[in-house]
């Protein structure tokens, strides 16, 4: 979510959690809630710490392999990211040209709080170059973090979103194969069309998606978004097909076996710092939730 999106939603999401465990138990007038709602807390922080300690232990074993040398499988990459020859992404909220993008629109309510309108993330394919060699990175499924976020209102809405850079920073781990064979044809204008006329089909859908002012109907701006998103989707496809024909084509995506997939635009040691301070930081809140717990019940 970083601006680590994924990572960091779910920290917040932790503390929120303890945050309202704390107001439930405040406002519950029998003081025999206090026992189970620190319990609850503790059960809170043990499920966020072993999510932590997994990330830094992923980080801090696995050595760093070059894209050249690197062994098929599970690895660890480091370079900077960089668009893909030809390849064009901008961020569908500024335009700003980027590799990889996410947003998150919210709209402000009678009673003056947020609520979510509409989110997404670009799936387009980008590359990660070392002094070796590159490496094509599919996105999708990954836990991208980030440190370039921006928010902005612009009347009744707000809008956030996280950008990777081309010339940027890049750590990775993933799953790394290298494909071969031959370059195939593709037609960018007849996929687009051929999608949107996919997405056409299920109106509902459709309204969903993209009718961010909920009148009912598609209007030019929003039609725009959408043959924007369609476009990014078929370059994502093709990129795939590219990458999957090539020869000699290094491609890291996300692991079938569930293990991690990072992206991130810091340096390695930094990242294992900042999940080991959270997993020691969870860690202090369940010993410590879970002691007073019991000491209540006794």
């Amino acid at each position: 979510m970083v601006g680590a999106f994924r990572f960091h939603s779910s920290e917040w999401l932790t503390g929120g959690l303890h945050l309202i465990i704390i107001a439930v138990a405040a406002q519950a007038e029998d003081a025999a809630v206090w026992p189970w709602a620190l319990a609850a807390m503790a059960i809170v922080s043990f499920f966020a710490w072993m999510a932590s300690y997994r990330r830094y232990r992923q980080i801090h074993d696995l050595p760093t392999s070059k894209v050249a040398s690197a062994a098929q499988g599970y690895v660890e990459l480091f370079g900077r990211s960089e668009l893909l020859r030809g390849g064009s992404l901008a961020s569908t909220r500024t335009g700003l040209p980027c590799c990889w993008f996410r947003y998150y629109i919210e709209r402000r309510t009678s009673g003056n709080k947020w609520e979510y309108v509409d989110s997404g993330e670009s799936h387009e394919h980008f590359l990660l170059v070392d002094e070796t060699g590159e490496c094509v990175v599919s996105p999708e499924g990954a836990e991208v973090m980030t440190d370039r976020k921006e928010t902005w209102t612009q009347g009744d809405y707000r809008h956030t979103q996280w950008l990777l850079l081309p010339k940027g920073t890049l750590y990775a781990i993933g799953e790394f194969s290298t494909a071969s064979g031959a370059v195939g044809a593709f037609d960018e204008r007849a996929d687009v069309s051929d999608l949107l006329g996919e997405w056409k089909k299920d109106k509902e859908q459709l309204l969903q998606r993209f009718d961010l002012n909920r009148d009912g109907e598609i209007d030019m701006k929003e039609w725009e978004r959408a043959r924007l998103e369609a476009q990014q989707e078929v370059r994502r496809r093709h990129a795939e097909g590219r990458a999957a024909t090539t020869e000699g084509v290094h491609l890291l995506r996300k692991p079938g076996d569930g293990r991690l997939f990072l992206l991130a635009s810091e340096l390695p040691d930094k990242l294992g710092r900042r999940f080991a301070l959270w997993s020691a930081a969870h860690l202090v809140v369940f010993f410590g939730a879970g002691g007073a717990s019991l000491l209540m019940l006794v």
